[in-house]
């Protein structure tokens, strides 16, 4: 979108507009390229139904466009990024986190949707909690993507929200860890994509973190 159009990873030729439609065009290919013939990987078609069903599900939310609905799209849209980036090749980039934070948080202050101070426990608990595990590990346990990531949670989910978000990220990677052990696809010591766990469970506890915790606290 900033440095120019759409390239094929492997001939490197431009890809038309005709053939860059999300799903249509991977169909119409057959998923290869037209210029080489290299197959296309599964990846951006699904990545292109998954983003369509969690736009469709926002309108669906909202029923009309408002800037609560352009706000959540774009949530997605990061949230999304960080997921897919993070689990093929184990690297959050800064921009896709620090830019939005700041994005977020300003639209949160003008529009009154989140206090700072909620803001800012937030990032507290979350960035803190990180960097206390990267500092104690050297970066062996997290690394300083998960950081800012951290940051950009307390932003966008303040507290209490925060808490539960974490606590959704680390049962749900324990879990699939241990799944993932059970059927000797992992090691005890592989490196796990921790952010694709945190980018879960923030987009889930967004939209229903609140009536998670109410849900907990009953059971106590």
């Amino acid at each position: 979108m900033v440095r120019g159009r759409s390239l094929c990873p492997h001939c490197k030729k431009t890809i038309a507009w005709f053939d860059n439609m999300p799903v249509l065009s991977f169909l119409i290919l057959q998923g290869k390229c037209r210029a080489c013939r290299a197959s296309i990987s599964w990846q951006y078609p699904v990545v292109e139904v998954v983003m369509g069903l969690l736009f469709a599900s926002l309108a669906f939310f909202y029923s009309s466009v408002n800037v609560s609905l352009v706000r959540d799209a774009c949530l997605v849209f990061v949230l999304v990024a960080v997921f897919v980036y993070d689990f093929l090749y184990k690297e959050i980039w800064d921009r896709w986190t620090t830019i939005p934070a700041a994005l977020f948080a300003l639209d949160a202050l003008i529009r009154g949707s989140m206090s700072w101070q909620s803001m800012g426990i937030g990032i507290a608990i979350a960035a803190g909690f990180f960097l206390l595990q990267y500092v104690v590990s050297h970066g062996k346990w997290i690394g300083g993507g998960d950081i800012r990531l951290g940051v950009f949670m307390g932003v966008v989910l303040g507290w209490p929200g925060i808490l539960v978000a974490l606590m959704l990220a680390y049962i749900s990677g324990a879990a699939v860890s241990i799944f993932l052990i059970f059927l000797k696809k992992k090691a005890l010591a592989s490196e796990t994509p921790f952010g694709t766990y945190l980018a879960v469970a923030t987009l889930v506890t967004y939209f229903y973190g609140m009536d998670m915790l109410a849900w907990y606290l009953r059971l106590l």
